[in-house]
């Protein structure tokens, strides 16, 4: 499998509202792979390759639409101090437990700055027993540059932040910051590429929407849905593995090595069951293995698709990650290779 362009997809940086850097990567990795592609004024790039079977010309084609966020949580400079800590407003959702002795990068116009990311307050040696079990906010963190007063001159208000972590290749594992929802950028670019690799003809319209803005309230995908107007649409995302130590079994959500994540609810949507079943089939008919999962808080893409518009069938495909929403997520590699050759005998079908 291509860990080198996930491996570029995580560690190049955008956090909602500032997906360029991302966008540019994936243009210049899919020349070859779709008959359109665009931007459009949300900032997600769509892309549509039209059919290679012979066509009804008394139909139009079946609209399938994949969508792949390509934003990671991070955050905005909101303040900088006249001694130079910059304070921070998030675009996503942490937990201030991950936060502390972060190597962070911020990112500008004019170049980036690597800095550290610790909360406001007495350090260990000087903080008493009750100052040292208080969980900051996620606003009290700041990040330092080393650079003192003349962060001034460097930073501007609304210069965005991201964890400053490498990509991991881990044997069976995969481990990195932005996995979510990087994963889905790769899988919108190899889903292609195999199906092209192989031959594969199929009679829909297919389009993969690289969206903007997902973390924040699936802004991108409203916009690019509605514009698709699909027949059928697919969230592809990550989902939770809480297949750890601490966890209940009954809130695992989904077990890693065990296959991709059908998914069928969460809290922004309930998946078309027929389109489900479908996928469950085709999945023991090609030997792919599969999980059902239910989140029980959380959206996804897949519910802008299927509301968009007069609405569309919908499902999501997932792969469930450990450690999510920080630097450490982990995939295992046959999930996400399982998500892949889903999806491409999907659309060969169709």
């Amino acid at each position: 499998m291509n860990i080198e362009l996930l491996r570029r997809l995580c560690e190049t940086p955008g956090v909602p509202g500032r997906e360029h850097r991302v966008r540019s990567l994936i243009e210049a990795e899919i020349e070859g792979l779709f008959d359109e592609v665009y931007t459009d004024p949300m900032g997600s790039l769509i892309c549509t390759r039209y059919p290679t079977k012979d066509q009804d010309v008394d139909n139009d084609p079946e609209r399938v639409l994949l969508l792949c966020h390509m934003d990671e949580i991070g955050f905005l400079v909101s303040h900088i101090s006249d001694k130079g800590f910059l304070h921070v407003d998030p675009v996503g959702g942490f937990d201030p437990r991950t936060l502390f002795a972060r190597r962070v990068l911020v990112c500008t116009n004019d170049g980036d700055f690597k800095g550290v990311m610790n909360a406001g307050g007495k350090a260990l040696h000087i903080a008493s027993p009750e100052e040292r079990k208080k969980i900051p906010e996620v606003t009290d963190f700041v990040v330092d540059l080393g650079m003192g007063a003349e962060a001034k001159e460097k930073i501007k208000i609304g210069d965005f932040i991201v964890m400053d972590e490498p990509l991991l290749d881990m044997g069976q594992k995969i481990v990195s910051k932005a996995l979510d929802n990087r994963i889905a950028c790769w899988l919108g670019i190899e889903i292609l590429r195999q199906m092209i690799n192989n031959g594969d003809k199929h009679a829909c319209e297919i389009t993969v929407a690289f969206t903007a803005q997902e973390e924040v309230g699936l802004r991108g995908a409203r916009t690019a849905s509605f514009g698709v107007s699909p027949d059928i649409a697919f969230g592809i995302d990550t989902t939770l593995a809480c297949d750890t130590p601490g966890t209940p079994e009954k809130d695992t959500v989904t077990v890693q090595g065990k296959g991709f994540g059908l998914h069928i609810k969460d809290g922004s949507f309930i998946a078309d069951i027929d389109l489900v079943e479908e996928i469950e089939a085709l999945a023991a008919e090609k030997d792919i293995p599969a999980q059902r999962t239910i989140l029980a808080r959380g959206g996804q893409d897949g519910a802008a698709g299927q509301q968009a518009g007069s609405g569309a069938k919908a499902a999501g495909i997932v792969v469930g990650t450990r450690y999510i929403h920080t630097v450490t997520e982990m995939i295992d590699k046959t999930d996400l290779e399982a998500a892949r050759d889903i999806m491409a005998a999907y659309l060969a079908k169709h």
